[in-house]
């Protein structure tokens, strides 16, 4: 990271190994226009790969601007990556009764029976504050994640304190860093644009 102008790097900062249930932060120039100043949650790390949702690039539309015959649920719907963007997907805190979730923590799940989903809503035991929606994700091989790690390109910070209405913050990006110390917090601080201080 060479604009970086103190003399540490994303890489040495990190602290934590990768894990469902951990966030990616995007280090403070990176120009690919999908990632920058993203947080994403990782929602499935494995061997073979990785899964996550960018938690901080809302799309502007409703999720019933985005599905048909969907009850109607206030809730925004966010870009969750480059990968199958033309399906929905969803993270939730309700995989006591949504069947079929997957867990990523003690608190957060994703997917899960679709149907389950519908109804809970239309009976009213999923709230809005209780679940986010995606238009794609963000994928990686095992070895590709490994490497931009290495190469300066995330931090890796835990989600544990962040609620889902805490995710949906336009500031995620900032927040996130200024949580983990001051180093972090000088990073979040950074213009967007070096040239410009």
């Amino acid at each position: 990271m060479e604009l970086n102008p103190f003399d540490f790097s994303m890489s040495a900062l990190n602290k934590l190994s990768l894990k469902e249930g951990r966030l990616l932060v995007s280090e403070p120039f990176m120009n690919d226009p999908n990632f920058k100043r993203s947080v994403i949650l990782l929602a499935e790390h494995k061997p073979e790969g990785s899964i996550g949702f960018i938690l901080n690039q809302p799309l502007n539309i409703n999720v019933n601007d985005a599905l048909r015959d969907f009850p109607i649920v206030n809730s925004p719907v966010f870009m969750g990556g480059p990968v199958q963007n033309d399906s929905m997907f969803f993270i939730h805190s309700q995989g006591n009764i949504i069947e079929d979730s997957v867990a990523i923590n003690d608190n957060l799940y994703w997917s899960g029976n679709y149907e389950s989903l519908k109804s809970k809503i239309e009976e009213q035991l999923i709230f809005p504050h209780e679940i986010m929606f995606f238009v794609g994700y963000s994928g990686w091989g095992y070895e590709q994640l490994q490497y931009e790690i290495k190469n300066n390109s995330w931090f890796i910070a835990d989600s544990f304190g962040f609620s889902l209405n805490d995710f949906k913050s336009e500031h995620l990006w900032q927040k996130v860093l200024q949580k983990q110390g001051p180093k972090h917090a000088m990073i979040a601080n950074f213009p967007e644009d070096p040239n410009l201080n």
